[in-house]
């Protein structure tokens, strides 16, 4: 078992308490076939084939990393490729919408035939680990350059979503590897350059259990294989060497029985990455293993049985995936532009075509409808304004994120959109459909709103008039409604620039002083400000279409003209201005005496987003959760109730499997509600579920559901509160607390629309 010198929060700030030795694998739960599997396989190894399973290598292929064959024993190898939104660098497959639009979405069950079909392209092209999903960056840091790739800043929500998506994509046979462990919040000083370290997140334990870890429990207590350590360092100890979060948290508190493996290139070290429980580097093993780790064997740095738990843990996924037997050629679809059987990719079958479509739909947000401004109806002229509307033109599409680019333009430099230059905060070049960098993906086609428009005005004898450059467009006076479609791009290597760009800001107020009934579209890769143009009267409809793949113009049509009921919620919330945000707008910077060890003190401890402006009494302008739909719905009939025969002592006290102890999945309280639907159309309602703990926050999100519900119809809610939802985290009993006292149940529509109240009592 390992050792911790834990004793209390204070120990956590600037160091990083030491875990050791690293726990082998047990083979618990439901792993213990494959388990067995590969410990027959791993004692047929030398010590060189062992080695061989725990570092990259080079080869001629597109995956973005491979373990060699070991042919002898019928091994094929490993493929790893990005990433959590799609396969990319290749063809024949799909962009699906971006982690950020499933967040909006706050449909379980669409995430998880998301990820089947997403794992279905993954598995036709001979991948093994799908490099995804993101649940850190969690989102502390608002400008964070991948939050995009990510569901959501609350660890509720993410945590589901991401459960959902490991579990739909290892039901195809294809690992995820979860990421990036852990409190890696910001691109600016990810990595060591130019004699400045990585960027140290300084947490408490508290902080570190009921936040960032949440997420990753869940995705391990969903069966994860995989787990890549990120770049930052964490208590100033480098994630991919800290003993305390891979030995202590992952492997011993949290049961994870798969492997560990490297971001790429986030090894700074060969014996203590070992000795921490890293399993897997990568893209090479060369640099620091690979020979030195042998070297560290035969002299005895490195006992051989920390060896076998690498290679134990790394083949047991093998075999729990399935991948030994029938697994296509492993990366044999990937080279560039070399195609896999058109026929046999599970992403081009009907019922992917329509998830794609549906993901695209439920990642759209209406936050403001005047007047009644949308739906469309059978408008004669329509005026169509922004870049983001029309399709790509010959810029190069990495720049947008898109096409599988892992290059994106630097936040220094600048685009042209006609005769203006704008900053890179803005992706100038056609309709926004993924972030850049590795979290990017592929798309089969690219449907652009201009497009997508232009089909449905040929059926309904609809006019357009468009101009996709200037600044300041001439607006034709007849227009029955004006849409203006604007961006704002992230990507991995670097943090956002700002929350609003003053160039669509006034191509808005621009149109609005024009037309009044101007509709605004953001393809957002995070929070987006609109205080400089919202409360304009003749701006009378906001969508927010977040990122959804390439269906993106489809998608919006169908909104915008009513085909469905927008159903989509902020995963998130938007402010009325940057300075809601204090210090966690933007990326720490090295400063001061830390100038080449830069620290970033999370001193705001559990408070971020809608936790930071409850504690804080700070208005939002759009709440976590909110968001409009074409129909009404009323909230009645709540009650709370403890679960017969729910254990409420103190902590838990059953065995350590996946995810913890198994008592703390166990029902404690059950909470119901009835929504009706009281308007004209058909709609979808997330049903929001929040508790306040007694001594802690006001609410924090512990359940949700999204019933689809016909007009003057009502549909029943119901939700299971766990132990582990309704506890604190003890820092001195290094346990989930259930605390005896009145725990606040809140249920509605969003976090600050909350029309049902109820106290449940616990006592201990």
């Amino acid at each position: 078992m390992a050792q911790s010198v834990i004793t209390d929060d204070a120990v956590f700030y600037g160091q990083s308490p030491p875990v050791y030795p690293s726990p082998e694998g047990t083979g618990a739960g439901d792993w213990a076939d494959s388990y067995a599997k590969a410990d027959a396989f791993v004692s047929q190894l030398s010590l060189e084939e062992k080695v061989g399973l725990t570092g990259g290598t080079s080869a001629d292929s597109s995956c973005s990393g491979i373990i060699p064959p070991i042919e002898r024993l019928n091994f094929t190898g490993l493929c790893l490729s990005d990433a959590g939104n799609g396969l990319r660098t290749t063809d024949f497959v799909s962009s699906w919408a971006s982690g950020i639009s499933v967040g909006a979405s706050w449909n379980r069950d669409l995430a998880y035939k998301r990820a089947v079909g997403m794992a279905g392209e993954f598995r036709t092209k001979g991948v093994n680990v799908a490099l995804g999903p993101v649940v850190g960056p969690l989102g502390r840091i608002v400008s964070s350059g991948r939050n995009w790739e990510g569901f959501s800043n609350d660890p509720y929500l993410c945590g589901a979503l991401a459960a959902d998506t490991v579990t739909g994509i290892q039901s195809v046979g294809v690992a995820t590897s979860v990421k990036h462990f852990i409190t890696n919040e910001q691109e600016t000083n990810r990595n060591p350059e130019d004699n400045i370290t990585a960027v140290s997140s300084n947490l408490d334990d508290k902080t570190m259990h009921e936040l960032y870890l949440w997420p990753f429990q869940d995705a391990v207590k969903a069966g994860t294989a995989n787990i890549m350590c990120s770049y930052n360092r964490i208590n100033n100890s480098y994630g991919c060497s800290n003993s305390y979060t891979l030995n202590g948290l992952l492997k011993t508190e949290l049961g994870f029985q798969g492997f560990v493996v490297s971001d790429w290139g986030a090894q700074h070290a060969g014996v203590a990455t070992a000795l921490a429980g890293l399993d897997m580097v990568m893209p090479s093993g060369s640099d620091f293993w690979a020979k030195n780790l042998t070297q560290a064997v035969n002299n005895g740095s490195v006992p051989e049985s920390r060896i076998d738990d690498m290679a134990q843990r790394i083949v047991a996924s093998w075999y729990k995936m399935g991948q030994d037997t029938g697994f296509p050629t492993t990366g044999g679809g990937m080279p560039e532009y070399l195609a896999a059987p058109h026929q046999t990719v599970i992403g081009k079958a009907a019922s992917s075509k329509e998830i794609l479509l549906q993901g695209a739909v439920e990642g759209h947000v209406l936050l403001k409808n005047d007047n009644n401004a949308l739906p469309l109806k059978s408008p004669k002229l329509i005026s169509l304004f922004g870049y983001s509307a029309k399709a790509f033109d010959g810029y190069t599409p990495e720049a947008s994120g898109w096409n599988g680019g892992s290059e994106s333009l630097a936040p220094s430099d600048a685009i042209a959109v006609g005769d203006e230059t704008v900053h890179s905060q803005i992706a100038a070049n056609g309709t926004l459909i993924s972030g850049g960098g590795s979290g990017a993906n592929q798309p089969a086609y690219v449907s652009s709103p201009f497009e997508a428009l232009s089909l449905r005005a040929y059926d309904d004898d609809t006019s357009l008039w468009w101009d996709f450059h200037s600044g300041n467009p001439a607006v034709d006076q007849s227009s029955d409604a004006c849409i203006v479609v604007g961006n704002a791009f992230a990507s991995e290597g670097w943090d956002r620039v700002g929350l609003h760009d003053d160039f669509t800001d006034a191509l808005i107020t621009n149109v609005a002083s024009q037309c009044n009934n101007t509709i605004v579209v953001f393809h957002n890769a995070g929070v987006r400000l609109v205080d400089q143009f919202i409360d304009n009267p003749n701006v009378t409809a906001l969508v927010f279409a977040h990122l959804p793949g390439q269906d993106s113009g489809r998608a919006l049509i169908s909104i915008l003209y009513g085909d469905v009921s927008p159903s989509g919620k902020l995963p998130y919330s938007v402010p009325h201005n940057e300075s809601d945000y204090g210090p966690l707008q933007n990326a720490t910077l090295p400063d001061g005496i830390y100038e080449l060890f830069p620290q970033s003190d999370f001193t705001e401890g559990v408070y971020i987003d809608y936790r930071a402006f409850d504690a804080k009494n700070i208005t939002p302008r759009y709440e976590f959760g909110f968001g409009l739909s074409y129909t009404t719905f009323e909230y009645s009939g709540l009650q709370v109730s403890l679960a017969g025969g729910a254990d409420t002592s103190a902590y838990p006290s059953k065995p350590i499997v996946e995810g913890g102890h198994e008592d703390l999945w166990d029902i404690v309280a059950q909470v119901s509600a009835t929504i009706t639907n009281t308007g004209p159309v058909v709609g979808a309602e997330v049903a929001q579920v929040y508790v306040g703990i007694p001594n802690g926050l006001v609410k924090q999100l512990r359940g949700f559901a999204k019933p689809v519900i016909e007009p003057g119809q009502a549909a029943a809610v119901d939700f299971d509160l766990t132990r582990r939802d309704l506890s604190t985290w003890d820092v001195v009993a290094q346990n989930w607390l259930l605390q005896e006292g009145e725990y606040t149940i809140y249920v509605g529509s969003s976090s600050r629309d909350l029309p049902l109240t109820a106290v449940l009592l616990l006592t201990v």
